[in-house]
């Protein structure tokens, strides 16, 4: 089957056309694409536990860690190398491929380099591959995480440039493009997706799958998260997002991204297993595994490998 060409020039409205294409259709044209690019049958496992919580100065509306919300979390220093390298043992036991670890940071300090830079050699001993999210990088600590072994860096748009305002405030939408461009030039793979289910518009979900599939090169990971609403956070009444809308945005993502791992994100722990398994239908073949992320629920292991067989899926 001949392979579709890779797209970087997609429009806002022919986007917005494809979140009112009827879901049946949708879905058949996010599959078919899927099918030739990747096995259908597999699905790619990532474990994410957070290595330093809290006081984050951002005020991100929807996170529990800013400091600038009270959300009664417990903060935390930066995890010792060795709790860090049991979790990641014990992740690659449960069948996870691939280790991520985040940071409740602007951006990481030059005294917390030695140790996150340790953290990934140790890691990288195990076979698994790495993933950190650390907040904003400079060009230069783009390259040290390239020298040490870092395969992925996870930098989330979040949402549209227009809406993107009212969510945060303490940083703007080029110093997130800023640092997906310093860690392309490090030669590390890059994560980015964002955030359905914050109040925004149609529109404002076609706009941030736009930049997504209009940079440069692909995101090599597309993660797709539903609004975790957290007591305490500016969003935590915010109106519960249909569930259908995260299959349109997966299927979308699969459509305008179709080489990319399309992951599945937060927010699973909420969606029952017909849900899940319409999501891997729609190009979905990616999901983070394991009972935490960062400070929120996610789905238990033995549930996630139980769906995965009834499914007749497999990791990959």
């Amino acid at each position: 089957m001949k392979q579709t060409t890779i797209r970087h020039d997609w429009q806002l409205n022919e986007v917005v056309a494809l979140f009112e294409t009827p879901l049946n259709d949708l879905i058949f044209q996010a599959q078919t694409l899927h099918r030739q690019h990747f096995n259908p049958q597999e699905v790619q496992l990532s474990t994410l536990l957070n290595i330093k919580t809290g006081k984050c100065p951002e005020d991100c509306a929807y996170c529990p860690q800013s400091a600038h919300y009270d959300t009664g979390l417990v903060t935390e220093k930066l995890l010792p190398v060795q709790e860090v390298i049991e979790a990641a043992q014990q992740a690659k036991q449960q069948g996870a491929t691939r280790f991520c670890m985040g940071a409740a940071w602007r951006q990481p300090k030059d005294r917390d380099f030695p140790q996150l830079l340790e953290i990934i050699n140790e890691i990288k001993a195990l076979e698994m591959e790495c993933c950190m999210t650390l907040g904003m990088l400079s060009e230069q600590q783009a390259m040290q995480l390239k020298s040490a072994g870092l395969d992925y860096y996870n930098h989330n748009l979040d949402t549209s440039e227009r809406f993107y305002t009212q969510i945060i405030s303490t940083r703007d939408y080029q110093e997130r493009l800023t640092t997906l461009e310093n860690v392309r030039k490090a030669s590390l793979k890059v994560c980015c997706g964002g955030i359905i289910g914050m109040g925004e518009t149609i529109e404002d979900r076609a706009s941030l799958l736009v930049t997504l599939a209009n940079l440069p090169q692909h995101p090599d990971s597309v993660p797709i998260n539903q609004l975790i609403k957290i007591a305490g956070t500016p969003l935590e009444n915010v109106e519960t997002l249909d569930s259908f809308e995260i299959v349109k945005a997966i299927a979308i993502a699969r459509i305008m991204m179709p080489a990319s791992r399309v992951r599945l994100s937060a927010g699973r722990v909420e969606m029952n297993d017909e849900l899940q398994a319409l999501c891997f239908l729609a190009g979905a073949n990616s999901i983070f595994y394991g009972e935490k992320l960062l400070t929120a629920e996610n789905t238990d292991t033995n549930h996630d490998q139980n769906l995965l067989k009834r499914l007749g899926l497999k990791p990959c």
